[in-house]
């Protein structure tokens, strides 16, 4: 009687115990699964406005205990952050992920939320197409990067010959191009946003509207895109990828993602708000001209996967004109993240 009773204390005690340990087993992934240091990082541009709101609000709390915004400035400082691992979700323009994607770095494109953000901005206004800037000196950012590639794949559409029809000036990046612009070193420029909206704000304003009289947002190249290739006027321009060891965790980029396509409907129907977290990281812009911009720029997130067709697309085009843009060759299945909803 006695040892039953043992036997049988003994088996409920046993079975407390493993409840408590199944319960303790439950709660350590969970805590496991959050991350001490979570890096988001992409340039001064309209891709990464987004990114900044969702470090600036705390969207990402529950996925890491740190999560830092890192803004890069041009091509090269992008490919260090990508190279070195030094970002965990890194914004850049689709071409660049295709090129480092098809020289063997490991990543994958999550979004395209940037479908076309580049204008031609002149002290003229009654330039209205591409070829009325023949023959003009141009201020142009990222050579041999996205603005320059959109740029002369258009004007060659066109017939022209970038290097010989246009004087083209190059420069860093477009708040580069807009402070030529706005000291009036230069007369034309070929800006992305939000720097459009910075060049026309800062214009406006005194004493900088002395040196510089008013300047004019002239041709759209999302506009010429559509009517030179017979598609519609827009660009899968920029988006966000994974890299690293994020690169195999699909619940944290669902998760990533997700914030991502909150973040940007609520800086869209926000706008003001937004732009003032987005100027108290990037010095050069202004709460106002962030604002103009959101209003100005066709964002919209879209995963990767449904963007495929106008990315392939738009990356035929350039290996057409030259095959290293993209690395040499289109990017296959494994370029193309599922993470997030069409």
């Amino acid at each position: 009687m006695t040892s039953a009773f043992i036997h049988l204390k003994a088996s409920r005690l046993g079975r407390m115990a493993a409840a408590c340990l199944a319960a303790l087993a439950l709660a350590v992934p969970a805590h496991a699964e959050k991350l001490p240091r979570l890096v988001l990082a992409g340039p001064a541009a309209a891709v990464s406005v987004p990114l900044i709101h969702m470090v600036e609000t705390g969207a990402l709390k529950e996925v890491a205990d740190s999560v830092e915004f890192v803004t890069w400035k041009d091509p090269d400082q992008l490919r260090v952050l990508a190279l070195g691992g030094k970002a965990d979700f890194l914004a850049m323009p689709s071409n660049v992920a295709a090129n480092l994607y098809n020289r063997g770095q490991p990543l994958k494109l999550l979004n395209i939320s940037t479908w076309g953000v580049l204008w031609m901005v002149s002290r003229d206004k009654n330039l209205k197409t591409l070829a009325d800037f023949r023959g003009k000196e141009i201020a142009m950012p990222f050579r041999a990067d996205m603005p320059d590639i959109v740029f002369g794949l258009l004007a060659e559409r066109l017939g022209m010959d970038p290097k010989k029809d246009f004087a083209l000036r190059y420069v860093a990046s477009p708040l580069d191009a807009m402070q030529l612009l706005i000291t009036r070193r230069v007369d034309h420029a070929l800006l992305a946003e939000p720097a459009v909206s910075m060049a026309l704000r800062k214009t406006k304003s005194f004493p900088i509207s002395v040196v510089a009289p008013d300047l004019y947002r002239s041709v759209d190249l999302q506009q010429e895109w559509g009517r030179l290739f017979k598609r519609e006027a827009r660009l899968p321009q920029a988006g966000i990828t994974v890299l690293g060891k994020a690169m195999s965790n699909d619940a944290l980029q669902a998760k990533v993602m997700a914030a991502y396509e909150k973040s940007l409907a609520w800086c869209q129907k926000n706008a003001r708000q937004c732009g003032e977290m987005v100027a108290k990281r990037i010095d050069l812009l202004s709460p106002e001209a962030v604002a103009d911009s959101l209003a100005a720029s066709p964002l919209r997130h879209v995963s990767a996967a449904a963007a495929r067709e106008e990315l392939t697309f738009f990356f035929q085009q350039m290996l057409a004109k030259n095959p290293a843009l993209v690395g040499g060759k289109l990017p296959d299945a494994g370029f193309y993240g599922n993470a997030g909803r069409p």
